[in-house]
């Protein structure tokens, strides 16, 4: 398993980072890079509780699709996804958000395992 866990200081209020960090048009716009799209489920506005997007991207020359459902909902403290089918073998992304000092503190936190055994291990 790898985890990975990034913290972003944003100076804005705590519900509109919250609310940020599950829009699927937000996100679409920070990944136009790698062509992230929503294709199914939820694929404009707000991801809320117990829905589900699929997101389609090309990563490391591959087309990948990955399906992810919002498990927890605890607005505007923390939200988590996790995977509900393809990409991973298992994949849960943590969202947390703390006041500071009129700031916001986004943690991400991102815990998966890859397929394909030794290869897969390699590659986390």
């Amino acid at each position: 398993m790898a985890v990975i866990t990034l913290e972003t200081v944003i100076i804005a209020p705590r519900e509109r980072v919250f609310d940020l960090a599950r829009s699927i048009d937000a996100h679409q716009d920070t990944a136009a890079a790698t062509g992230e799209r929503a294709v199914a489920g939820v694929t404009t506005g707000l991801l809320g509780p117990d829905e589900e997007v699929t997101w389609r991207a090309e990563h490391f020359g591959f087309v990948q699709r990955l399906s992810v459902k919002m498990s927890r909902f605890d607005r505007p403290a923390h939200f988590r996804d996790v995977m509900s089918k393809d990409a991973f073998h298992s994949m849960q992304h943590d969202h947390s958000f703390e006041e500071k000092d009129e700031m916001t503190v986004m943690i991400n936190r991102f815990e998966f395992v890859v397929p394909l055994g030794v290869l897969g291990r390699i590659a986390e």
